[in-house]
């Protein structure tokens, strides 16, 4: 397999750089196709999912009530030492970042080069991911630091190095750091502008480079004020925007509720058998829609990715197994619940059927399908724009951290600025090659993190048993916390600004 993967590195870097020959677009596309292919991220993916599950006793399903809890009703630590933000706050800007385009355009791509079986590929991604989100936020506040200004800072740019003693866990965290800021300007910021641009004129005839100057302008106003400004938007904007979409959703999946258990049952047996609709062979199409099922299902909702990590280090907790189950909370929303309403609306209208070409179109047309008159359409067009422009906060965020840790706090102010005019050339301009640039980096950020997760697996499994022991049902006030926690090298520990 090994051997595979070097020769297939090999040929794309001879065609890359040989003068002449170099199409960057397909650079991009052949490198994003061997890190997200069955030999690399696929099975890293689901083997650190599935071996963080059971080294947890599954912890996303025992736990997940009394998480939801916690994220939604309760929201916060009351006397919670540290952090910038509440968890709500803290696990609604790491939404923002993931319910984008992804959760729109990703899971019609899926299903439509995929088969209906990728949306199974998805919730398996997203079931097993919920360990990995666990894990993560778990470590970015177990490990988080303050920058130069007394802002926290955490996430894997950090947790690797100070998890992992030595030259190793410094080159996997300066690595994800370099890739992450890289990946926010493409995932995080030209794609999701270019979405709404090219969505808002087509829906209501507005030039690109006025929605473009309005996206960029919007984005520099909310950056300036930090975690503390993303925080406030994202806590009020996010849940409307999801409850919004998903109502559409629901409606549409009501009037055609006769249509649902043959859609699940498609969606089953296609996951293990393949569709004529692919063509090929079996094999090759059951390969197809796990593939498609798995790399969409993390485009969409970060699980592995280590980039929700940034945004729960910046909570206000009162120890990191709390918001680590805060954080899992987000992948359940964003892939059962979201995800899940696309697909289904998808399958059950019927319009999967058109084939990939239409990919970009096809939720849109499910929705004009789905509701009467122009609602459907609307809908999606709307529901598109919030949850483009809730990625790119959220994602300017993860790229600033970065950069904090890569240059230290003067770099910051910079990035948010280049960010902003990014946002409006994004949203301007043909990206032909963006997307398998995102894809790309995305992989990139991965593979460190998901190397720490394992490696650092010991500490994440000891540690969150002792809480839960003590604490089930996640009712314990800070003063209980800090008895049990007594003489326990296990919790929050927060250093200063980490050598670089």
């Amino acid at each position: 397999m090994i051997q595979n993967l070097l020769g297939q590195f090999s040929g794309i870097g001879t065609y890359c750089f040989t003068p002449g020959q170099t199409d960057i677009a397909e650079c991009f596309g052949s490198a994003a196709g061997i890190i997200w292919g069955p030999f690399l991220l696929i099975p890293l993916l689901l083997v650190t999912g599935l071996y963080l599950s059971i080294r947890l006793g599954f912890i996303q399903i025992l736990k997940l009530g009394p998480a939801l809890r916690l994220a939604l009703f309760e929201r916060k630590d009351a006397d919670a030492p540290g952090g910038d933000v509440s968890q709500f706050q803290a696990l609604t800007t790491a939404l923002a970042a993931t319910v984008g385009t992804g959760n729109i355009v990703g899971v019609a791509t899926a299903i439509s080069i995929g088969g209906p079986g990728a949306l199974f590929w998805m919730w398996v991604t997203g079931i097993l991911g919920m360990a990995s989100k666990y894990s993560e936020a778990f470590l970015g506040v177990r490990y988080r630091t303050t920058d130069a200004k007394g802002e926290i800072s955490g996430g894997p740019q950090y947790y690797l190095q100070r998890g992992i003693r030595g030259g190793f866990g410094k080159f996997l965290a300066l690595f994800f750091a370099v890739a992450a800021v890289l990946a926010s300007f493409g995932i995080g910021n030209m794609t999701q502008g270019n979405s709404i641009s090219g969505n808002v004129s087509e829906s209501f005839g507005i030039p690109t480079w006025i929605t473009g100057l309005v996206l960029a302008i919007m984005t520099m106003v909310v950056l300036v004020g930090g975690i503390k400004s993303i925080g406030r938007v994202t806590a009020a904007f996010v849940p409307v925007m999801i409850v919004f979409y998903v109502l559409g959703a629901l409606f549409i999946l009501l009037v055609n509720v006769g249509d649902i258990p043959a859609a699940i049952a498609l969606i089953f047996t296609d996951a293990f058998t393949g569709t004529a609709a692919v063509g090929g062979f079996a094999g090759s199409a059951i390969i197809l829609a796990i593939q498609m099922g798995v790399a969409r299902g993390i485009f969409s909702n970060e699980s592995g990715m280590g980039s929700a990590a940034i945004a729960a280090a910046s909570a206000q907790t009162t120890h990191p197994v709390r918001q680590g189950l805060v954080s899992m909370t987000q992948t359940f929303i964003d892939t059962i619940i979201v995800v899940s309403c696309t697909g289904l609306v998808i399958i059950t209208t019927g319009v999967w059927e058109q084939g990939s070409d239409f990919a970009a179109t096809m939720t849109g047309e499910a929705f004009t399908h789905g509701l009467p008159g122009a609602w459907g359409h609307i809908i999606v067009t709307l529901g598109l724009v919030m949850f483009a422009y809730s990625t790119i906060l959220g994602w300017a965020y993860y790229g600033e951290r970065c950069m904090e840790r890569l240059v230290g706090r003067g770099g910051v102010m910079p990035y948010r600025v280049v960010f902003s005019i990014v946002v409006f050339i994004g949203a301007t301009i043909p990206l032909a090659a963006v997307w398998n640039f995102a894809d790309v980096m995305n992989g990139l950020m991965a593979l460190p993190n998901l190397l720490g997760l394992l490696i650092m697996s010991g500490l994440i499994v000891r540690e969150t048993k002792h809480y839960l022991k003590n604490d089930p049902k996640l009712r314990a006030g800070k003063s209980e916390v800090d008895l049990f926690m007594r003489g326990r090298d296990g919790g929050i520990d927060t250093y200063e600004v980490i050598g670089r």
